[in-house]
């Protein structure tokens, strides 16, 4: 990775009865794709507002490419590329007439015909941009975006509501994108996605950062590689989370609305020592799962909510 082309320190964001961001600090390398995940409310969607120039922070810095919006406004709306879930287009203009004309409020960049190649609407480059699929229209936003050559591109939840196949082709632009050596911000709910495309990732809760790293990095501190989940047969009474997380093979447990999860060492001890204590108590499983752990794990654990859900 290079070096830090985004740098954030002490973003404070209020507004009339709440304080949306409150002393955020980030900082992102060049050439890595940088996830920021969280919770509706955490504060996510204002900060990349504040990256974006859309919005002043009320305390803080924020230093993109060695510039400052308040000094340098005009040379990073040049370098900074952004794309939004949705974004709005004329749809009576064609693909190519879209494209030539962000490229022109950009002053320059990669020719019209390679942009289009990028991000594979070559195709498509006479059709109107109102008869185009949803996945279709978010590579062209993307296009847009980097039309001009930008050195970052912030991608705020591209993805949310396309299908898998767009959504993969979607992530093919992104990948090619850093493999030209640029730098992304990237916010997503899917957190296939984040394991997929990002190099290192923030989880923002509350307006703070409360974990950082790669994503192999934030899966190793729940302290295990395994999850053992399971649903219990018309129990009247809750399962004491103590007991659990104190079976052999068990780092810890927690409940998620009727299921409980465990977080597990090893397996091959954790999975019949529970069978034991559910016989002991008299109660009988519906289902039961193991899965190796994942970022959705770890979301939950940190935050007591799943990404999609929250």
């Amino acid at each position: 990775m290079g070096q830090a082309v985004i740098r954030c320190s002490g973003l404070v964001k209020r507004y009339k009865d709440v304080v949306a961001v409150a002393g955020l600090d980030l900082e992102v390398h060049g050439g890595e794709c940088f996830g920021l995940l969280g919770p509706n409310g955490a504060g996510k969607t204002t900060t990349v507002e504040m990256l974006e120039g859309l919005i002043t922070p009320d305390a803080g810095e924020i230093e993109i490419l060695g510039l400052r919006w308040a000094k340098h406004e005009r040379e990073l709306r040049r370098r900074l590329g952004v794309a939004l879930q949705e974004t709005k287009l004329d749809e009576k203009l064609s693909v190519q007439e879209t494209v030539t004309l962000f490229r022109s409020l950009y002053g320059g960049g990669l020719p019209t015909g390679d942009v289009l190649d990028i991000v594979q609407l070559q195709e498509k480059r006479k059709a109107w941009v109102g008869k185009l699929s949803g996945g279709q229209q978010q590579r062209l936003a993307i296009a847009c975006a980097r039309g001009g050559q930008a050195d970052v591109l912030i991608l705020d939840e591209p993805t949310t509501g396309l299908d898998p196949q767009s959504r993969r082709q979607l992530w093919g632009v992104v990948a090619g994108f850093r493999a030209t050596g640029g730098t992304i911000v990237l916010t997503t709910h899917y957190m296939e996605e984040a394991e997929r495309l990002c190099d290192r990732i923030a989880v923002v809760d509350h307006g703070k950062v409360i974990a950082s790293g790669t994503p192999r990095e934030l899966i190793a501190s729940l302290g295990a590689e395994h999850i053992v989940e399971f649903a219990l047969e018309n129990s009247p009474n809750p399962l004491d989370l103590a007991a659990l997380a104190a079976l052999p093979g068990v780092s810890a447990a927690r409940v998620d609305a009727d299921r409980y999860m465990l977080t597990v060492t090893e397996v091959h001890r954790a999975v019949p020592e529970l069978m034991v204590e559910l016989r002991r108590r008299g109660v009988a499983l519906t289902d039961l799962r193991t899965h190796h752990a994942t970022l959705e794990d770890l979301f939950l654990s940190l935050t007591g909510r799943r990404l999609r859900d929250a």
